[in-house]
């Protein structure tokens, strides 16, 4: 059975306001990407603000750069199968793109190679290898999603807010751009070293 929910009574419940309240506290106390999500979803589903919205993605953003400097810094991978790591590649990665959309590429290229770099599933690490890969070669983002991205998602999975499907296989992905897969493992490989 299929219950709708009603947005106007939402807005007008106490107890589910007192626990957006909360959600928010314990989302600044902890410095929770995750908590922070969840914050979001309410809020835009709610109708807040543009300004209120905003806030919470910056708060993302910000506090996701601060945990991947500390990864990065100590050498640690983002772990996909826990909730918060998972919330903040993803934070990462909508900034990536955002950027990539602006037509910003040299953001979005190292944000993809730290993204490579920092994720311990080979999966979703090989789909932002590509994805750096294509912003090197020069796509634009309309072409990218115009051309290179299949929208057909066959399945609903943890990381469905990443692009990982191709109009063409990753191999053949990685072999028509393996220039710019060469040139983006050199830079990796700088990072591993650092990292060490």
């Amino acid at each position: 059975m299929n219950e709708e929910i009603n947005i106007e009574e939402l807005k007008q419940n106490a107890e589910f306001l007192d626990f957006l309240k909360i959600l928010e506290k314990q989302m600044k106390e902890e410095s929770s990407v995750a908590k922070g999500y969840q914050l979001l979803d309410a809020k835009i589903l709610l109708g807040e603000s543009e300004d209120k919205i905003n806030d919470i993605f910056t708060f993302l953003v910000s506090t996701s750069f601060d945990k991947l400097g500390e990864n990065l810094a100590n050498n640690i991978k983002f772990n996909i199968k826990n909730s918060e790591d998972l919330s903040v590649a993803r934070a990462m990665y909508e900034h990536a793109i955002q950027l990539f959309s602006e037509d910003e590429k040299k953001g979005a290229k190292e944000l993809f190679l730290a993204l490579t770099h920092a994720i311990d599933d080979e999966e979703l690490k090989e789909s932002m290898l590509i994805h750096s890969a294509i912003v090197m070669a020069g796509y634009s983002f309309d072409e990218f999603i115009d051309n290179l991205v299949d929208s057909n998602i066959d399945t609903i999975s943890d990381t469905s807010y990443f692009i990982q499907n191709f109009t063409q296989p990753n191999d053949i992905l990685l072999a028509m751009l393996a220039k710019h897969v060469n040139e983006a493992k050199e830079t990796l490989k700088k990072l591993e070293g650092a990292g060490k």
